[in-house]
């Protein structure tokens, strides 16, 4: 399939495969004019190096900042050349979260502003150790939210503050990401737009503040306390970039199984997209294989709902409430393919009663645990719980909430439209081996083979603990489907409130 690439040949291939191996399985078409097909227009988009950032006012003559070195810059506008010139406010962390009792934006008006906030959560104090998730990172911290929160609030653009720390990666990935082509859904009548979408480095976050008469580690300190108030600078930032802008499209999959009631659903999603082909290297041999194959990465998800599909078709009786398989394309371009599902869904998402996430299978062997991400979230955690009870096994952790894997994965659009998520992660205890097993393993799969052409398919694989967890979802989806109330999340669950005001 040369690397399933949206858009690509391969990609379009891997789509007709997977609605046939749906149509297989039992699934009748629920894409668009009666197929397996929902086809998602995207904006690929590429900015020259030639993008200026200047910033005037304050103390000194105008600095100009150096492209990729001091600033990166893209735009959520699909238009050639995008400019801004306009007052610069520090605005701390970005957040309005009303459930926490904090805005950053009280008081302030950011229309046609350019705000200068930092990454990550505020740290949680003493007195408050769950405030955002304590040592967990929240959808509050990430880069993404930031810059939706500043076109909510009508912003002309917004920058952030690079630290290796609060980013949880260094300035050189910064560079690597945003210097190539971006992805994006198109604009959509209503939808808040950020023209400009900016990263600073820390060192010259700093001198921009100096030349405002402020310190960066005083506004931080400020920052961290409930009631900070956003900071105009007296500096002026002017933006301009020059942008190439393509439409493209690639097809989600989906199909369904009619439920005893079509008017309530459950959904399972898989992406089955990934890179294509990656460009010859200096030296290497012709025959090189330079194919994105994505086995774990995701065609195993894509076989494990299959899988599930199939079994479902022979049942006996229908499920209770209807069942969707999607296979997304676009994930590895920002989850593209699963937010389009959710802003066009076959009925409405308040009718949705839950998205079981099936990104990368285990093909190590046996586990003791099943990692749900997002199972702590919502009643889904508990119905999962008792499930796993019954294969004698628990319901794992995850080990790294610091990290924020469940904002990166299709079902996150889900839970930001208030549907409980669930997605499928690392386990950590596999039978019969040592306790370092599993991140040995889990290492040596990033370090070698993630995003690399050597994911390929194994036949040493033990799928033994594939099948274990494939049975586990299986049942989490009928349960679902059969449950007399629509499962929720926590009240004090930032994705409690969309579904509420449903």
């Amino acid at each position: 399939m040369v690397g399933r690439a949206p858009s690509n040949r391969g990609g379009q291939l891997a789509a007709e495969f997977i609605a046939a191996r749906f149509a297989g399985a039992g699934l009748k078409p629920a894409g668009d004019n009666s197929s397996y097909f929902q086809p998602v227009t995207i904006v690929e988009a590429k900015v020259d190096p030639t993008a200026t950032l200047t910033i005037s006012g304050g103390t000194g003559a105008p600095a100009s900042l150096k492209y990729s070195t001091d600033f990166v810059a893209f735009s959520g506008l699909e238009q050639a050349d995008v400019n801004a010139d306009a007052e610069v406010i520090f605005v701390g962390y970005g957040i309005n979260a009303p459930e926490q009792k904090w805005n950053d934006y009280a008081g302030v008006d950011a229309k046609g502003k350019i705000v200068l906030m930092m990454v990550n959560d505020p740290p949680a104090p003493a007195k408050e150790p769950t405030l955002f998730g304590g040592p967990a990172l929240t959808y509050y911290g990430r880069w993404t939210y930031k810059y939706e929160e500043a076109a909510r609030q009508g912003a002309a653009g917004a920058i952030l503050i690079h630290t290796t720390e609060s980013a949880s990666y260094p300035w050189q990935v910064v560079q690597t990401a945003w210097t190539g082509t971006q992805y994006s859904l198109p604009v959509e009548p209503g939808q808040p737009t950020l023209p400009l979408k900016m990263w600073v480095t820390d060192d010259m976050a700093k001198a921009l503040l100096a030349r405002a008469g402020k310190d960066l580690a005083q506004l931080r300190t400020a920052a961290a306390a409930r009631g900070f108030k956003a900071v105009p600078l007296g500096i002026q930032a002017a933006a301009r970039l020059h942008q190439t802008v393509a439409r493209k499209q690639s097809p989600n999959v989906v199909g369904v199984l009619p439920g005893a009631r079509d008017d309530q659903a459950v959904v399972y999603t898989a992406h089955y997209d990934h890179f294509g082909i990656r460009d010859p290297k200096p030296g290497e041999p012709a025959d090189a294989d330079r194919i994105y194959n994505g086995a774990v990465d995701n065609a195993s998800g894509v076989a494990g709902i299959v899988a599930i599909a199939s079994a479902f078709s022979r049942a006996s009786r229908p499920p209770a409430r209807s069942i969707y398989f999607v296979a997304t394309t676009a994930e590895e371009s920002g989850l593209l393919g699963a937010e389009y599902f959710v802003r066009h869904p076959p009925l409405p998402v308040g009718s949705i009663a839950a998205d079981i996430n099936v990104d990368s299978l285990n093909v190590l062997g046996m586990t003791r645990d099943l990692v749900l991400l997002g199972a702590e979230r919502s009643s889904l955690g508990p119905m999962a719980k008792t499930i796993l009870d019954r294969q004698h096994r628990s319901l794992g952790i995850d080990t790294a909430p610091g990290a924020g894997y469940f904002f990166r994965s299709d079902h996150f659009p889900f839970a930001k439209v208030g549907v409980p998520a669930v997605s499928i992660s690392e386990p950590n205890e596999f039978i019969g081996k040592d306790p370092g097993f599993a991140r040995k393993q889990h290492d040596d799969y990033r370090a070698r083979k993630y995003h690399q052409p050597i994911d390929e398919y194994d036949a040493s694989w033990d799928l033994s603990g594939a099948i274990a967890d494939l049975k586990a979802l299986a049942q989490l989806g009928w349960a679902v489907a059969a449950a007399p109330a629509m499962p929720a999340y926590h009240p004090q669950e930032q994705f409690a409130q969309p579904r509420a005001k449903k």
